[in-house]
Parts: structure tokens; C-alpha cells; sequence
């Protein structure tokens, strides 16, 4: 597995790395066996990033994580995790020193680590990117030893821009796929100019890059691709990166004619990290099977130009208009 820096942590981490929202919760139900098994199929295949979040499953992805550290102590992993989605009222007013004190160390507990890695705000209101106070208090964090480096995961470039400029932000987490590619054109620059890393999420647009769903396709009444098509739960984006479930059906069988005989979803995967200021994609999996396949996509060799060529034609074609004004 090839490993590039993550940005200002100094890390080196797995070009692929695991989501683990799916093993805490919103992708209907994953047993503590299947999600141990994915953990462990992971740094099997050679996967050294983990990316989780305090409120995935109310800290059970951080504990299963926290499980696999203990049990695999040797496989030199990176663990990020977020914060800021407990606050309530989610506010920006709620993202102080104390607030960040008592997050940090429920994940620190659930992690069962001294010092978290990698912590990330987590989607915050769009004022906290901004606030000089919010990054006092992280490099406060910082300073104490609760937390060796931190970052932001955001829902818009704009949001993304104004943190790769503080100082001392390490990674920007952000929406980037072949149906989200605005970030391409200023974020992904800034965070290469700057140093900052970028972990890309959603990589598979929710599973429609993997050109498996049909428009007759369901999910359990649990998963967030059931009850937040409309946004009606948190970010709509975040739910096939925003795109309309029917247009996005369609716009993946053109993905899977391109990508054949190599299966859409490795080829999705490679299209990310091709692209010039990536560290690592964060891809998530529900049994072994689609750990290994999405490992696969590291080795795959840089996407032909003709391939790229398809790639954008299709977003521009079928996508474009429903999503890139909106991030």
C-alpha cells in the first residue's frame, strides 16, 4: 500500500483508508463480528487510516475502533476523529475550550488512547471556520497532550478555503468524488500550496459509484439513504453527495459502461487519487469483500486520459447542475 503525508500531522497513512461511519450507525445495522472483521480485514490489506466520529452510533465506531488498537497494537494506525456534532444547541457559541475538554476526552475513553491523533470539527456552523477563539482553544488542546494535531471536515469549498488558511489546521476533510468535483478547483490547490492534507469522504457517492443500484433499489428505514434524501436529518449532501437518487442511478450505469472491465467503484476510487493534492480517501465497508475491493483501487495505474475524458462528460452531462453550485 503507497502512504502520503497527511498534510501538517508529519503522518504517513495509507492512500486508502476506512470510514467508519457504517460500523457506528445510518447504514442500517452492521453486528460488532462484521464490524470487527472489517477493521481487522483493513490493516490486513494494509490500511493505516481510520477516520470515525464521536457521534457514529453515539461513540460505538470510536469503541469498536478503540477495540482493534487494542488488539492490533503493532499495525502503526492513524485514528481520526471528529467533534462539534454534540453541541446542543448546535451553535456556534457552543464550540468552547470546555466543550472541546469533554469531547475529547469521552473519545479519548472510547478510543482508549492518552492522546487522540487526529481530531476534526465536525461540520460546525459556518462562523466557527472563522472564529480566532475556536483555534486558540484547539492549539490550547494541542499544548496540553489531549490532541496531536487537528483539522476540519466542512460541507462547502468556502468553508474548507478559510480554514486552510489558519496556521496551524493540519487536513481539511471534505465531499470529493467524480459527482462532486467543484473542490478541484480552488481547495484542492490551496490545501497542496498550503500543506494542509485532504482527506477525501463520500468517496463513492453512497454506494451509487459502485453502479450496484437500480431505481428500484431500497435501504433499511435506519439507513440515512432512506430518511435523508431531503436533507431532513443533517447536510443532504451527505447522502449521495447530494445528487438526485434517480439521476445519479443513471449517471452510474454510464460510470460502470466507462470503467469496464475494472469495476466502477475501483475506478472511482483511483479517479480521487489521482488527483493532485489527495492524501488519502476514506471509503467505507460492510463486510470483508468490500474492504479488499476497495483496497484494490492503490494499485490500480494512474486513469487514461480517454477515461478522464468520460469521467467529466458525464458530470457535466448528467450532474453538474444538481450539485456544483450548491458546495
Amino acid at each position: 500500500m503507497q502512504t502520503r503525508q497527511l498534510g501538517r500531522t508529519g503522518r504517513q497513512v495509507s492512500i486508502v483508508g476506512l470510514g467508519c461511519w457504517q460500523l457506528g450507525g445510518d447504514w442500517g445495522d452492521v453486528g460488532d463480528s462484521d464490524a470487527m472483521a472489517v477493521l481487522h480485514a483493513a490493516v490486513d490489506a494494509g490500511v493505516t487510516f481510520l477516520d470515525t466520529a464521536d457521534v457514529y452510533g453515539d461513540g460505538r465506531s470510536e469503541a469498536l475502533v478503540g477495540r482493534l488498537l487494542a488488539e492490533r497494537p503493532d499495525a502503526g494506525l492513524t485514528v481520526a476523529t471528529k467533534m462539534g456534532r454534540r453541541a446542543d444547541p448546535h451553535v456556534p457559541e457552543s464550540f468552547t475550550l470546555d466543550a472541546f475538554r469533554g469531547w475529547t476526552d469521552r473519545s479519548r475513553r472510547n478510543l482508549g488512547v492518552e492522546r487522540l491523533d487526529l481530531v476534526q470539527l465536525h461540520c460546525p456552523p459556518t462562523p466557527v471556520y472563522s472564529d480566532d477563539r475556536v483555534y486558540d482553544a484547539l492549539d490550547t488542546l494541542v499544548d496540553e497532550g489531549a490532541i496531536a494535531a487537528y483539522g476540519v471536515s466542512v460541507e462547502t469549498c468556502d468553508e474548507a478555503l478559510t480554514a486552510i488558511a489558519r496556521p496551524h489546521v493540519a487536513t481539511v476533510q471534505i465531499i470529493l468524488n467524480a459527482f462532486r468535483r467543484k473542490p478541484l478547483e480552488r481547495v484542492l490547490p490551496a490545501a497542496e500550496a498550503a500543506g494542509v492534507g485532504v482527506i477525501a469522504r463520500v468517496p463513492l457517492a453512497s454506494g451509487l459509484l459502485s453502479g450496484k443500484y437500480d431505481e428500484t433499489t431500497t435501504f433499511a428505514a435506519s439507513d440515512h439513504r432512506t430518511y435523508n434524501r431531503g436533507g431532513q436529518a443533517f447536510d443532504v449532501g451527505e447522502t449521495f453527495a447530494g445528487v438526485p437518487f434517480e439521476v445519479g442511478v443513471q449517471a452510474a450505469r454510464r460510470v460502470s459502461e466507462l470503467a469496464a472491465p475494472l469495476p466502477a467503484a475501483q475506478v472511482a476510487l483511483r479517479w480521487i487519487l489521482d488527483q493532485p493534492g489527495v492524501s488519502t480517501v476514506i471509503p467505507g465497508a460492510r463486510n470483508e469483500r468490500q474492504v479488499r475491493g476497495n483496497v484494490a483501487a492503490a494499485a490500480l495505474e494512474p486513469l487514461p486520459d480517454e477515461v478522464l475524458d468520460g469521467l467529466r462528460a458525464i458530470y457535466d452531462d448528467d450532474i453538474r447542475r444538481h450539485v456544483h453550485d450548491r458546495w
